[in-house]
């Protein structure tokens, strides 16, 4: 893996002078394999909403989900991400909304534990709240504007035009994140059937709340330290 990031530079192909060279492509697709494979808020929620949900409403959040990273990683291009990742106050603002965010999901899981039937879970998964709660979660995560304003920029290729070359490595980044999250939907869909009956259903959900109450209690602790591109104000 050391080798893949020590690659020496490779002139950008023929014709695509605006993208990142092939040795910045490579690199920054490694990085985001790995942090996209280590567990955080997104596989956590995505698992735990189609545990008790289904499978349909676990891609609907793929969806919001891959709507979300688009939204940020175009904002990173325009420069706004930028303004969060430099204001303490707004990094706080947003860490605390986040957190409420992510118990708030937790509580609803509890609480949806009383009435597990399955007619209701169809009927939830038709809906499109399961989408919009993707995209917040997102949204409401500062570390996402972090990774695309301190890392991303990291891999782009000096003397070619910035602006498609953020544009293309978000478009990488959010793929790669997609076919992860469908992955873990699709195996969380096959451990949705065992959960059939409503006693089960029950249980599952209140101990996946419990679950989302501990990686609420873990994001807090993550990020409550500004980063560095914040507290020495660089």
């Amino acid at each position: 893996m050391a080798l893949l990031f020590a690659l020496p530079p490779v002139a950008p192909l023929p014709g695509l002078s605006s993208l990142p060279n092939l040795s910045s492509l490579l690199a920054f697709l490694a990085m985001v394999l790995l942090i996209e494979a280590t567990p955080g808020p997104n596989m956590a929620y995505l698992a735990t909403l189609t545990l008790t949900e289904g499978r349909r409403a676990g891609l609907q959040a793929v969806i919001g989900v891959a709507l979300g990273l688009s939204l940020v990683g175009v904002a990173a291009a325009l420069g706004l991400a930028e303004v969060l990742t430099r204001s303490p106050l707004a990094w706080s603002l947003l860490r605390w909304a986040g957190i409420a965010y992510l118990l708030w999901l937790a509580w609803d899981g509890w609480r949806g534990a009383a009435d597990p039937s399955p007619g209701q879970l169809r009927s939830h998964g038709r809906s499109p709240r399961f989408l919009l709660r993707g995209l917040t979660t997102n949204l409401l995560n500062p570390k996402a504007a972090l990774f695309y304003v301190a890392m991303l920029p990291e891999f782009v290729t000096p003397l070619v035009p910035a602006l498609p070359q953020i544009l293309t490595l978000t478009a990488i980044s959010v793929a790669v994140a997609s076919l992860i999250h469908v992955t873990i939907v699709a195996l969380a869909a096959q451990a949705h059937r065992f959960l059939a009956s409503p006693q089960r259903a029950q249980t599952t959900r209140r101990v996946l709340a419990i679950a989302l109450l501990v990686v609420a209690i873990w994001f807090a602790a993550t990020t409550r330290q500004p980063p560095p591109i914040i507290a020495s104000g660089h």
